[in-house]
């Protein structure tokens, strides 16, 4: 069994961990780490565990975290991870970090976007991007993980292929996406209050968004050159979920080609599901599991492809890819422990 600790297991991403690592046939759950709820039962944060979790939680700073614990997730703000990081690499232990902390490889660019200091060089040299399907054997030999944000999940797959293969201008790519509330945390916040949200549509972090670096540094690595995108962000009346419509200029007008090279990069890959021509993925279809659903329509008249990529912001986006990447840190089946049925209707 791994035995794994969750530090900032009380906000959705921490929950939605929890969820499924409590039902992972190789996983124990050693030990949940909370500021709010220190010395609390799990079960009375969130009473639908009772019976099933109900471990009491311990302070962030708890060294037991670390001591008892093969794999550490970290479901923390920006800026809370470095040191805890360090103390868990220091010990042997492998981590996987959900938060920003370790995606952006130039420390200039990540306190130009995230207003705080960047770990320090040599943890970040040591950090993979943890988006299994393009870096699959990388994340298998490391120790530090940086789970991709959502956004970008639904943003590289949908362009992963296509940018590889230079079957694309990468001068020409936009991306509208949008997101269901959830991907905004538990805290309180106005902006997120239901009587806020419901019966509303918005842009927001328009036109600074802090996943646009994060975005355009992968790409750009895929790409082998230097790409920069529009990137614009909504907010949508939905608890989770997420859409990102993309639009960008194929170099060639053939759909069945383009088809072809997403079905050879993604036939075998258990989370991603290509759907056929003039048929598009729901968010609805992908509620509660990890999956990446990729639709896409070459519009002849204007020569623009348009791209559907849809998540769960919280499992594929967040928690269930931090699960994937633990089953690929451990050596276990890739697929175990995550859900592959929809939550319907």
């Amino acid at each position: 069994m791994v035995k794994v600790s969750v530090i900032g297991a009380t906000g959705y991403t921490g929950q939605e961990l929890v969820r499924m690592l409590a039902r992972h046939p190789a996983v124990e759950i050693a030990g949940l780490g909370t500021q709010s709820y220190a010395q609390k039962k799990y079960s009375e944060v969130y009473p639908h565990f009772r019976g099933v979790v109900d471990l009491v939680c311990s302070e962030p700073g708890d060294p037991a975290l670390i001591e008892k614990a093969d794999v550490v997730f970290l479901a923390l703000p920006h800026g809370l991870s470095g040191t805890l990081v360090a103390q868990i690499h220091a010990q042997g232990k492998k981590v996987v970090d959900l938060g920003a902390d370790f995606r952006l490889k130039n420390r200039a660019v990540y306190k130009e976007w995230y207003k705080t200091e960047a770990p320090g060089e040599a943890l970040l040299a040591q950090a993979v991007y943890g988006l299994p399907e393009v870096k699959r054997e990388m994340i298998k030999k490391a120790t530090i993980i940086a789970n991709p944000g959502c956004y970008p999940t639904t943003v590289i797959l949908a362009l992963y292929p296509l940018l590889k293969e230079k079957l694309l201008d990468p001068r020409t790519i936009i991306i509208d996406s949008k997101s269901g509330v959830s991907g905004a945390g538990r805290g309180l916040n106005v902006a997120s209050l239901y009587s806020e949200v419901n019966e509303d549509l918005k842009v927001y972090g328009l036109p600074r968004h802090r996943h646009t670096p994060e975005i355009e540094q992968e790409l750009s690595a895929i790409a082998g050159s230097a790409i920069m995108v529009n990137f614009t962000p909504h907010l949508v009346p939905l608890t989770r979920g997420m859409m990102s419509t993309i639009y960008c200029v194929p170099e060639t007008p053939d759909a069945d080609k383009i088809a072809e090279v997403y079905r050879s990069y993604y036939a075998h890959e258990p989370f991603v599901r290509l759907y056929p021509p003039w048929e598009f993925p729901h968010t609805k279809w992908v509620h509660g599991t990890n999956y990446c659903d990729l639709g896409f329509s070459l519009d002849e008249r204007t020569g623009r492809l348009v791209i559907i990529s849809v998540i769960d912001n919280l499992t594929k986006g967040a928690s269930g890819q931090a699960i994937q990447n633990m089953n690929l840190l451990c050596g276990l089946d890739e697929t175990m422990g995550l859900p592959k049925l929809a939550l319907f209707p």
